[in-house]
């Protein structure tokens, strides 16, 4: 009976397109003969767009970078999966992930110092694509492009400095506990449920929030005192070492667990303060000179302009004047210089005009 349905039913019908669309994928176009192709693995689905726009700084004629999860067959992803890979990597085959810690511990730890030690692994300084997102320039942006309000409510950048300097003690004993291989000293959850913010409270560009946090600090920070004085002398040496590194107290939300600050600190301030830039909104038109029909329709107008605020915020590109990402630019065309420099050496460039490309791109990227 299916079988006699099938063939009596209308050639178009919705059935048949899905099968045919299912059973016919399309074919990637040709890529261009001069351009050496060059695999990029990252993490996960997620990161695949934030290393696209790096990688689209270095479009050069000679190299094509193609970015992917790693292409096995039982799908694994995550920074293990690309620390197995290690040995694969090579010229043209990249491994681009998350720093986690492995940037601030430097050659303290074996993981780090493979990570920091590999030509062909690139990593974000940063702790993790997150943090980038989460950048204290770019969220009134954010709030702009959610709310189409361009009002100033809010300082992020004061706050987001605040808050650094009132985590950084916090900070410091999870990550050298993190360090030391006692991480049951004070583990993630314990440093999640310390730093995050519950609620934020705008006036006086959030000081009452802020001072609650830091009640909440110094409590848990004595705490730890009290349990782990073994650790107090030691700490400060490792404090040093993170200073080194380039970590401040004012930049310490940059180099924390990206999940948390993405989850349980942006997007509470960003909820909060594009609540009330949509609640200007609505009052400024409710109190405008049209009625009836008109004014139903500007308010349909305004709120159908509104975007998700998670959305804005995982889709912007803001933060390309940070000074991580800067260095992660940097680091990156030093081996598009090498790699390039080399190929003219090896004869696969004939284009002796290659020096012009790499100065532009030095003037660019730099």
């Amino acid at each position: 009976m299916a079988k006699k349905n099938r063939e009596n039913r209308h050639p178009n019908h919705p059935a048949d397109r899905r099968a045919t669309r299912s059973e016919t994928l399309p074919e990637p176009l040709p890529a261009d003969p001069n351009q050496q192709l060059v695999e990029v693995y990252v993490e996960g689905y997620e990161d695949v767009a934030f290393w696209r726009g790096i990688f689209d700084h270095f479009r050069t004629p000679y190299l094509r970078f193609e970015i992917s999860v790693p292409d096995r067959a039982d799908l694994p992803k995550g920074k293990k999966v690309l620390l197995g890979m290690m040995p694969r990597s090579s010229e043209r085959l990249l491994l681009c992930m998350d720093s986690d810690f492995d940037y601030l511990f430097a050659d303290r730890t074996p993981q780090a110092r493979e990570v920091n030690g590999s030509k062909y692994v690139f990593h974000t300084f940063a702790y993790a694509t997150e943090n980038y997102l989460c950048y204290a320039p770019a969220l009134h942006n954010i709030c702009v492009k959610a709310t189409k309000n361009d009002t100033r409510i809010f300082d992020f950048v004061r706050f987001m400095r605040e808050y650094s300097c009132t985590i950084y003690p916090l900070f410091v004993w999870y990550a050298f506990s993190a360090q030391s291989d006692t991480v049951h000293v004070f583990p993630l959850s314990d440093f999640k449920s310390s730093v995050r913010l519950n609620f934020l409270d705008i006036r006086d560009n959030g000081t009452e929030t802020l001072a609650w946090l830091a009640r909440n600090v110094a409590k848990r920070e004595q705490l730890l005192r009290a349990r782990n004085p073994w650790m107090i002398e030691p700490m400060k040496v490792f404090e040093q070492q993170l200073c080194e590194r380039g970590l401040t107290r004012e930049t310490t939300y940059l180099f924390m667990h990206g999940h948390t600050l993405m989850d349980n600190v942006v997007m509470v301030l960003l909820n909060a303060v594009c609540e009330k830039l949509r609640a200007m909104s609505i009052a400024k038109i409710a109190a405008s000179t049209k009625s009836g029909t008109a004014l139903r329709n500007e308010m349909a107008n305004y709120t159908n302009s509104l975007r998700p605020v998670r959305d804005v915020l995982l889709d912007h590109e803001n933060y390309m004047d940070c000074p991580l990402y800067k260095r992660l630019q940097r680091s990156l065309l030093r081996y598009v210089r090498l790699t390039i420099g080399g190929m003219y050496k090896r004869g696969e460039i004939n284009d002796p005009s290659y020096v012009t490309v790499l100065r532009h791109l030095c003037e660019k990227n730099m």
